[in-house]
């Protein structure tokens, strides 16, 4: 099943938005009111030349210490390599003003494996004359250490170090960090499970590694160890608890196609299987045609 990047970043950047701004942007985050917050709708653009659709990822509007007028903080996740993406990052910026008429802070966050020097400009020039120099900040996660991360007691850098730079030999002590960070912030339980479950998106140990982390832990001094154990038991439950459930969702959902199918060869008509069912027509067609 293919990972949808944009909302699993969206969602955590959303949550923790002062935090994300405090770990990578400290001197926008001295000028923040972040009294003042609050998240616009989404933004969909059509690029008529290229016949795509694109929709902005999270769009804030803030203000700034002082200062009276509204200031939109807009972020972008980039989570795959796109040569044009600065000319899209000002496409959106212009339009947002267009629309907005107030200051943008435009901020794009890369989020693939391969580490690359990202442009954070967008330029217009000739050989007569500049035109257009458009600058955007930026975050390249697969370029930072997350050794540097792990005494940062900020839920973003806890879920962020899944994507930051580590070898695959450092898995086992990355996930071990993140256990102990997760325990340091004691955050609500909706917010424990969003970090965790953001980081196991993306960094999934084998059994191997499963096993040599348990080791590890109980090699802990005792108090910490007793708390980053109870929470890897704890989602170790959970997950054994969803996948129960979802076991039971889809013999439910097999036991009912193969009815489906019955009353089908039995020459039952679309519609009166729906009306037995409680399915709807178009769920029936889809039982039927499956089979």
């Amino acid at each position: 099943m293919s990972i949808d990047h944009d909302r699993l970043f969206k969602q955590l950047i959303q949550t923790f938005f002062e935090e994300f701004i405090a770990l990578f942007f400290p001197a926008m985050h001295e000028h923040i009111d972040f009294r003042h917050v609050s998240f616009l709708s989404e933004e969909l653009f059509t690029d008529v030349t290229a016949g795509e659709k694109y929709r902005v990822d999270l769009l804030v509007e803030t203000k700034l210490k002082g200062e009276d007028g509204l200031v939109i903080v807009h972020i972008e996740n980039q989570s795959y390599v796109q040569p044009s993406f600065p000319e899209r990052m000002f496409i959106y910026f212009s339009r947002l003003f267009e629309k907005y008429r107030k200051p943008i802070v435009p901020i794009a966050v890369f989020s693939y494996d391969t580490i690359r020097d990202e442009p954070s400009t967008f330029t217009l020039q000739f050989p007569f004359g500049h035109v257009l120099d458009f600058r955007f900040f930026t975050v390249e996660l697969r370029k930072q250490n997350w050794r540097n991360y792990v005494r940062n007691d900020n839920p973003i850098a806890a879920a962020l170090l899944s994507k930051m730079g580590y070898t695959e030999s450092e898995r086992v002590e990355l996930k071990k960090q993140f256990l102990r960070m997760l325990v340091r912030l004691e955050l609500d339980e909706a917010k424990q499970r969003l970090l965790f479950g953001f980081f196991e998106t993306y960094v999934k140990l084998s059994d191997e590694e499963e096993r040599r982390l348990r080791s590890e832990v109980n090699e802990m001094e005792t108090k910490e160890k007793d708390k980053v154990m109870e929470l890897i038991i704890s989602y170790e439950q959970k997950a054994l608890e969803k996948g129960r459930e979802e076991g039971v969702e889809q013999g439910i959902k097999q036991g009912m196609k193969r009815l489906v199918q019955t009353m089908a060869k039995k020459g039952m008509s679309v519609k009166d299987i729906a009306n037995v069912t409680d399915l709807s027509e178009e769920e029936v067609k889809q039982f039927v045609e499956k089979e």
